[in-house]
């Protein structure tokens, strides 16, 4: 799978532009605020319908202007696709594959594969739980509907309950039974995405392992674990020993809502104690892991974004990089670079067609 082109209107600080892409890699370099990450961003929306790094779609329209609109043209199994993903201020988002709209978004997600590398990823070291879950859930998303739909059925619910909770704070009452038809639900849709989560990492982790170790030469020892309540205790546990603090609290405290990750470096949280290119080196390993997995499960080549990777780097790790890019796993590459001499030398190490655009 590759794009072959992208047309951009009015998409953030980009009025009107196309570009014509190589199989292989492409690269846009130059100054900071000229529009290379917001190239990649269009790229990563035609994928998932959404922003990587905006989660308000309307603030992607540029300023001044009533709309946007993302066209690209992708070879997909020896066949043409054009997606086109759209919105006016005002309206709903279209989302369209070969001129028919899409009526659920998620319908959508793991046609084309993608993995996007980023400076915004460091968010998943330096921020809450709900960011490692993101993480994970949008992995396993990409090629397991039933999950996705599991994930939002549960949502739905918790958000359900917590109302409940706060309606019999409000009362001063409580109905058991009531509660118990939530707590149904819970119980079995949790059930399900733990137990998907737990398979997911059993296969994921490794491969993270190998990937990091390549990454440093071998010179540092990680850890990444999952961190569940369900670890210990069933669904149905967790949530009767809880109870009474619920009610107290009006929210629901316990569930695979609560999940985590644990990224460490040794025996200690990488958050703390990796310096910056140990914490970058972990965040790629963890996307070229993701890049790897979704390959496997998809059997098509993701695209790979890999916006501004190579600063805060060593060039030992940089070239540690390129050297993982370089093997015949890999099919599109997007990069963004402010040093063009530097992404030049790279690229001419890497031995594939290059392309590079200087914006």
């Amino acid at each position: 799978m590759y794009l072959q082109k992208i047309s951009l209107v009015n998409f953030k600080n980009i009025e009107s532009q196309s570009f014509d892409f190589q199989q292989k890699i492409n690269c846009f370099v130059g100054n900071n605020g000229v529009g290379k990450t917001n190239v990649l961003d269009a790229i990563y929306y035609l994928s998932f319908a959404k922003s990587y790094f905006n989660s308000v779609a309307k603030h992607n329209i540029m300023h001044g202007t009533s709309f946007f609109m993302i066209e690209g043209d992708y070879v997909l199994n020896d066949r043409n696709e054009k997606i086109v993903c759209s919105l006016k201020s005002g309206q709903k988002k279209v989302l369209k594959r070969n001129g028919k709209s899409y009526e659920k978004f998620s319908e959508h997600i793991g046609q084309l594969p993608l993995v996007i590398i980023s400076p915004a990823d460091r968010d998943l070291v330096t921020e809450g739980s709900d960011t490692r879950r993101k993480f994970i859930d949008g992995v396993i998303s990409q090629q397991n509907k039933k999950y996705l739909q599991d994930l939002l059925s549960y949502n739905k619910v918790l958000t359900q309950r917590n109302a409940l909770l706060k309606y019999f704070a409000a009362n001063r009452t409580f109905d058991a039974l009531n509660l118990s038809v939530y707590d149904d639900q819970l119980c079995e849709y949790g059930s399900r995405i733990y137990k998907v989560r737990k398979e997911f990492l059993e296969e994921f982790i490794p491969i993270f392992n190998e990937k990091y170790q390549i990454i440093s030469g071998d010179k540092e020892h990680v850890n990444l674990l999952y961190k569940s309540q369900l670890n210990d205790f069933s669904m149905q546990e967790l949530l009767k020993e809880s109870l009474t603090k619920d009610k107290i609290i009006q929210y629901t405290t316990t569930g695979i809502h609560k999940d985590d990750l644990s990224f460490d470096i040794g025996d200690y949280p990488i958050k703390k104690f990796g310096s910056q290119g140990q914490q970058k080196s972990y965040l790629i390993a963890l996307k070229l892991a993701q890049f790897e997995f979704i390959k496997k499960q998809s059997n098509v080549t993701p695209i790979l974004l890999l916006d501004d990777i190579f600063d805060k780097l060593d060039e030992n790790r940089v070239s540690q990089i390129v050297e993982l890019v370089n093997n015949d796993e890999f099919g599109q590459i997007f990069i963004t670079d402010t040093h063009s001499e530097r992404t030049e030398n790279i690229l001419k190490q890497s031995n594939k067609p290059y392309q590079i655009f200087k914006l």
